[in-house]
């Protein structure tokens, strides 16, 4: 790591102390939707916040539990964004808990983003002057931000820039670009039948499904770096009888506002093949694509802090479509360095950790002078 140039104070000696901290909030298992687990880990990030920071966040009740918003106070200048859900299912943590070896911090929510969420605080925590600073860790970012998305395109427009804590790109690449994400849904209607005594009587949804999921995979477009991918399908109800109903979910990514129009349109224009089949499609693309301009303002200041730090556009989606979409300048992958996410072997790479926390705290004293 280059030498820093904004006055943040040195954490390197703080690797012990970040490391208890990530053990505290990956111990507090937060899976989405799982509201008494998503306030137990509420209040765990709360109290870490406090004891760090000097003073509580406020707890905001959404859908499916609470967001955590803390402010340093003064005119709001900074966010950083992130959340405290996880895609693990309770009892994970069980299965594998918490350890630290050969330099690596494993566990159910390491990566994706509880080490972020560390490294913020203790980045926040060394600024001398931490007002015009918030924080916002939202309870639904993995499925969706549907109770969040509001509050943080308004405390984005708010404060003027936006630093996501989603986690590093290889290496420990920044994110600039981001591909907008969508998930539809193909429900295809037939009609049972007994399979063996009188198939012909039946409208066989999952044959009709075969021809619409050869369809939909042509929507892809590879010189637009577009991709539609068929991932998860429900079909039947008993070996011996024709399934009556068929749904298929289709994960779609795209680059342009164009092209999220152009797949849009192009599912509700999927006609059935049998005269007697039908076809309902749900969902649309929710996460606007995150261009690389919109980084444009904030990239700069992490490379006048290092200068070997990459920047890099990928296919995952994040909170930071949104506020991008906003235009409010936004730079994502500033949280932990490992990989894995979402996987049963993630991991981050601990000896990172204190210089990825002065990073954050330079940026931000950068763009708060």
């Amino acid at each position: 790591m280059a030498q820093a140039t904004a006055s943040v104070f040195c954490m390197g000696d703080q690797l012990e102390m970040m490391i208890d901290d990530l053990r505290y909030l990956v111990e507090a298992e937060s899976p989405s939707n799982d509201r008494q687990l998503l306030a137990q880990s509420a209040e765990t990030v709360a109290d870490l916040m406090e004891r760090r920071l000097g003073s509580r966040p406020n707890l905001i009740e959404g859908g499916s539990g609470p967001h955590v918003h803390w402010s340093g106070g003064g005119t709001p200048k900074v966010l950083i964004l992130g959340h405290h859900d996880t895609v693990f299912p309770a009892g994970t943590l069980a299965q594998r808990p918490f350890a630290v070896a050969d330099g690596r911090a494993t566990g159910p929510g390491v990566f994706d983003m509880k080490g972020g969420i560390v490294q913020a605080i203790h980045a926040v925590a060394s600024l001398q002057d931490a007002s015009g600073v918030e924080i916002l860790l939202s309870c639904d970012e993995e499925i969706g931000s549907l109770t969040s998305r509001a509050m943080l395109e308004e405390r984005a427009m708010a404060c003027g820039a936006v630093l996501v804590l989603e986690p590093s790109g290889d290496g420990g690449a920044l994110k600039t670009g981001r591909k907008g994400t969508g998930t539809f849904e193909v429900v295809i209607g037939g009609r049972a039948a007994h399979a063996g005594l009188e198939p012909h009587r039946g409208v066989n949804s999952l044959v009709e499904a075969a021809y619409q999921v050869l369809a939909i995979t042509k929507f892809a477009d590879d010189e637009q770096g577009t991709t539609v991918t068929p991932t998860v399908a429900h079909s039947g109800t008993a070996d011996n009888v024709v399934p009556a109903e068929t749904r298929v979910r289709v994960d779609v990514r795209v680059t342009s506002a164009e092209e999220a129009h152009r797949i849009e349109t192009a599912f509700a224009a999927l006609e059935p093949v049998h005269p007697e089949a039908t076809i309902v499609v749900n969902g649309r693309v929710g996460r606007p694509p995150m261009p690389e301009s919109a980084s444009a303002e904030l990239m700069p200041l992490a490379v006048a802090h290092d200068s070997s730090i990459q920047g890099v556009a990928v296919g995952g989606g994040s909170d930071g479509n949104f506020t991008a979409a906003c235009g409010v300048p936004t730079l994502d992958g500033l949280g932990a360095v490992g990989g894995g996410a979402h996987a049963d072997h993630e991991f981050i790479e601990v000896a990172t950790m204190p210089a990825r926390a002065e990073l954050l705290a330079a940026i931000i004293e950068a763009r708060m002078s």
